[in-house]
Formats: structure tokens, sequence, C-alpha cells
């Protein structure tokens, strides 16, 4: 393979740092396991003139979703809990949820489950509940903040207490809703071994992998690296001018202790510790699962009628769902040329990943902008970037 000329998604990702959509952003490439490309750019603190470095520490938000379904592989690897359990084994509340009927205008319209939530269902978003986030002026968007599942003091054990209560939005399997599911999981870690789920992070993951800036709450030498955060224009990624935001998503996040320490959001991590997760995602690399397990975690889960969708954006029938991200289905407007089976997701702060199994391949994108998951900027920085690996890849079989 010729040496790829990553000129353009540099270029990419310095056009929304000087259009000041980005305050600063670094980013890497990886190719079976050696690091092929590193771009960092802009400031990590504008108002303190802190430029970015690829240490920084970045608030992980639903890259911990990525974690928790590592966290819940092993252990269905270990043979201590199974995909298609039945959660209800653990948290017996959820052998009681209701559902909501098709077009109800209240929350108490339900009829009873027609099956049984699995772990599956809760890995791959279809179990039918919600976030309470991404779908503002809903029922069931009312109905979760009511209920105070997103709050700092609500920690993983009472989650597990408060979602049950809740009604799905459609039966287990019927549809995809991206969810506080990965909340479940937690508990559900914590369950069966007895730990608090940090603690089996840290014994499971972070410690074997020496990912040893990932956590939800800093050691105080940690601190002087953490990111600022900030944000634009909710309605419009693409217009110009960034607001320094703090105390999100609580005053002192990540600083001082809190009851939540969930599985869906919450960690902090550094992009040194999201490669060291992601180069152990391939077969043959002896990493924290088996070969067999991440070929389920790769594959589409979903039907062919299901898909990737959120309220704003509509359905995205190109994208499937695996056991831990978006599983790009085909080539689509808005992923020209990502491979088939490419494992990716990201945070509501800007972070992001990717996994191509078929070509070896890994993408890490760190950086801070407020409802940053899926902006363009990640799109068009993928798709330079994997421009640029295929032209390297034809030179060298021409």
């Amino acid at each position: 393979m010729g040496r790829p000329d990553f000129s353009a998604a540099h270029a990419v990702l310095r056009r929304h740092h000087d259009e000041h959509r980005l305050s600063g952003v670094s980013a890497l490439i990886s190719q079976g396991g050696d690091v092929v490309d590193e771009f960092c750019i802009g400031e990590a603190d504008i108002e303190q003139g802190q430029p970015m470095r690829p240490d920084h520490i970045h608030r992980a938000h639903s890259n911990t979703k990525l974690i928790t379904a590592v966290m819940t592989l092993m252990l269905v690897d270990d043979g201590r809990i199974a995909l298609d359990d039945p959660i209800k084994q653990w948290i017996p509340g959820f052998g009681a949820t209701r559902v909501l009927r098709p077009g109800a205008t209240s929350l108490d319209d339900t009829v009873p489950l027609a099956r049984d939530i699995t772990v599956r269902h809760l890995l791959t978003h279809t179990a039918g509940l919600s976030h309470g986030v991404f779908d503002p002026g809903t029922m069931i968007f009312e109905a979760y903040g009511a209920s105070g599942v997103r709050r700092q003091d609500c920690s993983t054990a009472m989650i597990a207490e408060q979602l049950p209560a809740l009604p799905l939005l459609f039966q287990p399997g019927e549809g995809w809703e991206y969810s506080m599911a990965p909340d479940v999981l937690a508990r559900l870690v914590e369950i069966v071994t007895g730990q608090r789920y940090i603690e089996a992070l840290q014994q499971r993951i972070f410690g074997p992998l020496g990912m040893v800036d990932t956590g939800y709450v800093m050691r105080p030498e940690q601190v002087p690296r953490l990111a600022t955060l900030y944000g634009g224009n909710l309605a419009d990624p693409n217009e110009p001018g960034l607001t320094r935001l703090e105390d999100l998503p609580w005053p002192r996040a990540f600083l001082t202790p809190v009851a939540r320490e969930a599985g869906a959001s919450g960690l902090f991590t550094t992009q040194a510790d999201m490669l060291a997760l992601l180069s152990c995602l391939f077969p043959g690399r002896n990493g924290p699962l088996t070969d067999a397990t991440l070929a389920e975690m790769f594959r589409d889960q979903l039907p062919a009628h299901l898909c990737v969708q959120f309220l704003r954006r509509g359905p995205m029938p190109d994208l499937g769902f695996g056991l831990a991200g978006a599983v790009t289905r085909r080539t689509s407007t808005l992923q020209p040329n990502s491979p088939a089976g490419e494992l990716q997701w990201g945070g509501m702060a800007g972070t992001h990943w990717a996994i191509s199994p078929a070509t070896g391949e890994a993408l890490v994108l760190m950086t801070q902008r407020h409802m940053g998951f899926w902006n363009p900027f990640w799109f068009e920085w993928k798709a330079a970037s994997y421009a640029a690996l295929d032209s390297a890849r034809r030179t060298r079989w021409s």
C-alpha cells in the first residue's frame, strides 16, 4: 500500500476550525494496528489561548456506550449472561413494564409486553426505551424528565428502578430508538459482578488496556487537561460561532463525585485511550472479546425494515445497528465511501470513532462541541480519510 495523503482530510478539520465551528480538534487513523495519520489543530481553551493537544481529556458522553457494550459482551464470553436472556432475571421490574398503544396520547394508554426485553434488545436499542434527550416536546420526553432518571443524583440502581415504571415506545424488537438501555446494562454488570460499575470497568477494561485517562471523576493532576466545551447554533451546525459552556451536563461534572456513574454517558477519555480500546476490537488481536463475539458485535442486528433514525433526521435506511454502534449497510449520500460493515458512533460533545473490520482501520476524532454528534465535520473528515486510504490501496495494486 502506498503512503496515504491525508491533506484533504486535514483541510476539512482546518476549515471547520477556521470558520469557528470547532474550537480545537485532534484526529488519528490506524491501520493494521499502526497509526498512519495524526492531526491536531486549534485550541482546547480559546479564552486562555491553550492549544489543543492529543493528550487533552474530552467528555466522552455517548462514547461511553461502546465501553458498556464491550463490558457486557465480556460477561457473555464469560458465560455469566447470554444475549437472549430476559433482563427481568436480574431486574424483575422489567417483567411488568407496559408498552404504549400505537397513537397513545397518555402514558397510561398501554398494553402488556408481547415478549421479554433481552440483553440483545438493550445492546441494539430495540428494547422500546427512550433517551429523554433527542425528542423534546414529546410525551415520553416529558415523562423521562419528570422521572428524574437523567439527574446526576440518580444511580444505576435508581435508574433500574425507575425505567421499568415508564412505558415502552414499542414492543421489544419491533422498532429502533436510541435510548438509556446501556444504563440498564451498567446495572446488570453491577448485579452480575457484585462490583460498582466503575470498579468492573477498571478491573476488566481500563487497567488491562492501559486506559489511564478514562473515568467518571478526574484526579487532580488530570483537571488541567480537560478541554473546554463550546456550543454553536443547535438548529444549524454549519453556522459559524462558538460560545463557551459551563456546568454541562451539571455543575462541576467530572470534578466532583456524584451518584450517577452510568453506562450510556458520563465517562471522560482521551484519544490514546480510545485508540487502545478500538485497536483490540479486531479479530486475531487477543483483545477483551473472542473473535466469535466480535463478529456478532459487528453484525447488523436489525431486520431490513428497521434502521437508525432520529426525530430530526428521520429514518436512515443505509445504517443498521450492531451490538455497539451503527453498521454501514451500503454507501449513501451521507457516507459516500464508508466501507460496508463499518461500525461507528459518537458522543454529544463531538467525539467520534469508527472501525472497519474489512480493512483493519480505526478512526478517532476528538473535539468538544455541544451537540456535535454526527455534525457535518465528522462525515466530511471520515469521507476524506477513507478517500486517502482507498487511493493508497489502488496505488499499491496498480
